[in-house]
């Protein structure tokens, strides 16, 4: 059994919600914070990006190293969450590679814009995670 059916199962037991990761653009923050107030309502636990690196904050020094590790944060999120919900009507180069991990974990996956799944989705070559 692997880590992440051990981790559904024990989700289960606990009677832990299903848990949602917010993915998009963090042009899109206003509208993340909106969708994630609508999915709480629902009874589930929402978890997303917190860190915007386009907004003044402290910390960056080193935005390379900053970005490096919020990418490998929230692919953990993704790991943990039991489906995926893409916010706005863009998709840039690194919610198409959160897209493309979420896929390869078989995370079911919505969009607030539906119009642009089957773009995203039918694309043979999204970029590697790695």
């Amino acid at each position: 059994m692997s880590y992440l059916q051990r981790l559904a199962d024990v989700k289960r037991q606990l009677g832990i919600p299903t848990i949602v990761v917010i993915c998009g653009s963090t042009r899109f923050w206003e509208e993340m914070a909106a969708a994630a107030w609508a999915e709480t309502l629902r009874g589930r636990i929402v978890v997303r990006p917190d860190v915007d690196m386009k907004r003044p904050g402290q910390g960056y020094a080193d935005a390379a190293a900053v970005k490096t590790d919020l990418d490998e944060l929230h692919r953990a999120k993704i790991r943990l969450a039991s489906e995926v919900l893409v916010v706005g009507d863009y998709i840039g180069d690194s919610t198409r590679r959160e897209i493309a991990y979420a896929q390869e974990l078989g995370r079911p996956i919505r969009f607030t814009h539906p119009e642009i799944a089957p773009t995203v989705m039918s694309e043979r070559t999204l970029p590697s995670m790695n």
